[in-house]
């Protein structure tokens, strides 16, 4: 039962109720409801005394008084009853009392006075009586010395009202039992005890942004702050979680934290109430909205409806929102025209009388070859036929098609279709011709080859045509001397075959060459001219020289390059340790070329929202699910989830949320990060989706990576990667990094913690842009100087943090102290079993100088080196091993011949397939055998 205070001032012995307009306490004990005697604890018995009064309503009250001031010594004790806390933390005492001046009683002791002090005892029973050490065992349960603030000087029974003092006095935490006594010390005063209540204070049950919070004690101390947690009143569902609502000391709610919303179906009304929907309405998605009349062609016929649904004929489109109006499909295609021209035709339509109240009417045209007039004996057109623009969703009412067979029919049917013509259970609408070509010659020769060439010869072969339309007869080429060139000049032969060897022609001249097909309907055009040349005397000579000694000279040359690819190949016991597993990025992956795209910095723009409009997609909340979290941010909890953009596949995501009460600064900086993440599009960053600003909460939606953090997935997989691992690791991290410093921006804040790895193992870049200390570069910290040269640095930490599996950078050291060792050029030690090499690395990328630290894309081509050179990764190796000869075919990468089985499998592999006969006229014709094979 809530109750209300005492007012300020009553007369001695009665009160008068006054409540607040607003109760927030629970009264455990109140004196003025007492209709017989108290029956306190007074010690000893000649101290305090129980005594009756009557209000103005002449209702009977109790009240305690003491007055002996006249003898010395006074330490009078005064127990209330047993008194049930209730579960409470803190108790509030309200005491009503009367003082006497102790200078208005004549003769009095120095002992008289104006004060008594109050106590509690904590107890699961109650005591039926007191002894002094009862009492002595109260003190240690101090409340705090009451002080008048005013007295009388004389009792006046004719009227006047009395000096009466009210007093408030709180006191806890409470925990050691069920309930409490009050004790009331007098050492000397002559007062009164008009009325005492006992309360405590809770926040009462509430209903805040949909969602309700039951009854609430109050904390143990009255600046505590309990929680409360909150639940969705019915038809309404969380929108920001977790929903909680604090309760002050005072009993009063804070500001709430998390919301609900009226879900699909039901509408708010009066504010915190969710009403269906009604008959002939809809809301199709949870939030504010309210419901809406059914559009055109569609109805609902039940309350609390999310869509209304279409009449008979009538479909929505994948792609229509629930507001837009049902539509139908269209009816067929009017008026088609064909012009047949050979093996063409052109087809020409007018568009249907009904589009379906739709703006998407589209087009498909399909072709099927008949063999009769039968319309059985047809079968579809094969891939060679040609459709300009196309054959499927044409927004134009004509098609021209190409590569058809000659004297054949065809059947062309042409579909209108809409957005929702495949949700009709009746096939599209659709208009037929049948039309026959006509009798065509071969189409062109797309190309020629030079086969081989002496100073008097050619040889030249060719693809037969793409459309031959019918059987090739034969073919006719004609050539002359490009130099002397005359009408008479020009000759003509002829070939059966797609090749031919052009003979008693002028050493070291050129000769331009055409050929065209031959069939039943003729020859077809000639193929563009091409230039062939022949060799001079000396040339030839010259080539003939050197396939002599090329041949004699193979086992010297050419399997001194193969033996070295075929010794690593089929000779792997020559290493230690087994070889890992491992799949890298492409090694060879370009640079960006000049004149790519440069960062802009978000904060440029006079309205920031332009720069996440232009630089980020808006997404549907509607296609994101969120599903658990995994971890906070500066601006709001992380989630994992899944994102399911319309018409494509269901993928999971990381999503960063806003918290509820944002500032709109704190809204723009934490879709600033959205701003930056858009403009970059490379393997190693992490990929941005999407945001969604138009409605709560504000979100940042990436790619997931399952593996999180790299720092964390080091530590838990301490010791479990081969070095050649982790190089591949740090070398996504430096080409990502290569990446931004060619678009000009700068990171300031690499670490390993802000590196994330997928289930692939591949990390990419993340969280840009704080200042931390550990893995700043000086300059930075001294002039705020930040450049991809401080980024170098920073990368420098993120390398020794991988190659010791996550540790902290400098350990315990503080911050001053990192930056007092590295002015006195300390440098942190190489990790546990890492290669020189890439401590060197690290000792490179700290180079106070800035201008002296590597590049990035000298840092990618130096970890190249090391994946190439597996050999340099080993602990106490300082420098790479010096590279294979430089030849073509080791810089592309020996390839896979861990499946060959002869000597010939294994040079077609290396591509060297000309030294065949060498190899086996020299008698390798065994793959054991070539392993043998040595420089000399």
């Amino acid at each position: 039962m809530c109750t209300c205070p005492f007012p300020a001032a009553l007369p001695l012995f009665t009160f008068l109720p006054v409540c607040l307009s607003l109760c927030l306490t629970e009264t455990v004990m109140d004196t003025r409801t007492a209709t017989a005697e108290l029956g306190w604890i007074s010690f000893p018995a000649n101290g305090w005394e129980e005594v009756s009064g009557y209000d103005e309503n002449l209702n009977t009250i109790r009240t305690y008084q003491v007055c002996n001031v006249f003898e010395p010594s006074q330490n009078n004790w005064l127990l209330t009853t047993y008194i049930d806390r209730r579960a409470a933390q803190r108790i509030y005492v309200e005491i009503r009392f009367t003082v006497r001046d102790c200078a208005s009683i004549p003769s009095v002791l120095g002992s008289c006075k104006e004060t008594f002090n109050l106590y509690y005892l904590e107890t699961d029973r109650t005591m039926s009586e007191a002894s002094s050490s009862t009492f002595h065992q109260i003190l240690e349960f101090y409340v705090d010395t009451i002080a008048a603030d005013e007295s009388f000087s004389q009792v006046d029974f004719g009227g006047r009202l009395m000096k009466v003092n009210t007093e408030i006095r709180s006191f806890g935490p409470l925990s050691k039992g069920r309930g409490f006594h009050l004790a009331f010390q007098d050492l000397g005063a002559c007062m009164s005890l008009l009325a005492v209540r006992v309360f405590y204070k809770k926040c009462p049950s509430v209903v805040r942004n949909f969602a309700f919070f039951p009854e609430t004690l109050t904390g143990a101390e009255s600046t505590s702050l309990v929680i409360a947690r909150g639940s969705c009143i019915p038809n309404a569902e969380e929108v920001d979680v977790p929903i909680k609502l604090y309760c002050n000391g005072d009993g009063e709610w804070m500001v709430p934290i998390g919301s609900c919303s009226c879900k699909a179906g039901y509408e708010p009304d009066n504010g915190n109430v969710c009403r269906a929907c009604p008959q002939g309405t809809f809301k199709s998605s949870q939030g504010a909205g309210l419901c809406q009349q059914c559009p055109l062609y569609s109805l609902s016929t039940i309350e609390a409806a999310t869509l209304c649904g279409c009449r008979n004929g009538y479909y929505r489109g994948d792609m229509d929102r629930p507001e837009d109006m049902c539509t139908s499909v269209p009816s067929a295609p009017r008026n088609v025209v064909s012009v047949v021209n050979q093996t063409s035709v052109l087809l020409e339509w007018h568009p249907p009388r009904e589009t379906g109240h739709r703006d998407d009417l589209s087009y498909n045209v399909l072709c099927r070859r008949c063999h009769s007039s039968e319309r059985r004996a047809c079968q579809p057109c094969d891939d060679s036929v040609v459709f300009v623009p196309g054959k499927r969703a044409l927004k134009d009412t004509s098609v021209e098609i190409s590569k058809l067979r000659a004297h054949t029919s065809y059947t062309f049917e042409i579909q209108a279709v809409n957005g929702v013509t495949n949700k009709s259970p009746y096939p599209a609408q659709q208009l037929s011709i049948n039309i026959t070509t006509n009798q065509a010659a071969p189409s062109v020769v797309p190309i020629m080859h030079q086969v081989s060439s002496t100073s008097r010869s050619f040889s030249l072969s060719w693809p037969p045509p793409e459309q031959p339309n019918g059987i090739i007869l034969d073919y006719e080429m004609r050539y002359y001397d490009k130099v002397e060139w005359d009408d008479k000049c020009l000759s003509v032969i002829q070939s059966e075959t797609p090749n031919v060897v052009l003979e008693g022609l002028r050493p070291g001249t050129g000769y331009v060459v055409q050929v065209r097909a031959r069939t039943v309907a003729g020859y077809g055009a000639y193929s563009k001219e091409m230039l062939f040349h022949t060799l001079t005397d000396d040339e030839y000579k010259s080539e003939l020289g050197q396939q002599l000694s090329l041949i004699a000279g193979s086992l010297v040359g050419g399997v001194c390059i193969v033996s070295l690819v075929a010794i690593v190949t089929l000779r792997p016991d020559m290493f230690s340790g087994p070889t890992p597993t491992v799949t890298f990025p492409t090694l060879s992956e370009g640079h960006s070329s000049p004149g790519v795209k440069i960062y802009i910095d978000p904060f440029t723009y006079e309205d920031p929202n332009e720069a996440v409009r232009e630089f980020a997609k808006e997404i549907d909340p509607s296609c994101v699910k969120i599903e658990e979290v995994i971890g906070s941010g500066e601006f709001g909890e992380v989630y994992k989830g899944r994102l399911k953009p319309v018409g494509k596949k269901e993928i999971p995501v990381a999503i960063k949320t806003l918290k509820v009460g944002y500032s709109e600064r704190q809204r723009r900086d934490f879709l600033s990060e959205a701003s930056i993440m858009g403009q970059f599009d490379q393997p190693n960053i992490i990929r941005l989706e999407g945001v969604v600003t138009k409605s709560r909460p504000t979100m940042i939606i990436t790619e997931f990576m399952e593996n999180g953090a790299l720092d964390s997935f080091l530590r838990q997989n301490d010791g479990q990667f081969p070095v050649i691992q982790l190089v591949g690791m740090l070398r996504g991290i430096a080409s990502g990094m290569r990446y931004l410093a060619e678009m000009s921006y700068v990171h300031r804040d690499l670490a390993a913690r802000n590196i994330l790895v997928n289930s692939n193992l591949v990390c990419k870049v993340s969280d840009f842009g704080k200042i931390p200390v550990r893995w700043t570069a000086p300059e930075a910290i001294a002039y705020r100087k930040f450049t991809s040269a401080s980024d170098v640095w920073s990368y420098g930490i993120v390398t020794w943090e991988v190659m010791s599996y996550g540790e902290r950078p400098y350990w315990d050291m503080s911050n001053q102290d990192v930056i007092n060792a590295i002015e006195q050029d300390f440098r942190l030690p190489a990790p546990m079993d890492c290669p020189v090499v890439l401590h060197q690395l690290m000792l490179d990328c700290w180079q106070k100088d800035r201008n002296a630290r590597p590049k990035f894309p000298d840092i990618v081509s130096m970890l190249d080196k090391m994946i190439r050179n597996p050999a340099s990764l080993k602990a106490g190796t300082n420098n790479l091993p010096p590279g294979p000869p430089h030849h073509p075919l080791l810089d592309r990468g020996a390839p896979d011949l861990s499946r060959v089985s002869s000597v010939e499998d294994w040079l077609a592999a290396l591509k060297m397939t000309q030294y065949r006969d060498s190899f086996l006229g020299s008698g390798f014709t065994s793959l054991p055998l070539v392993t043998q094979i040595t420089a000399e």
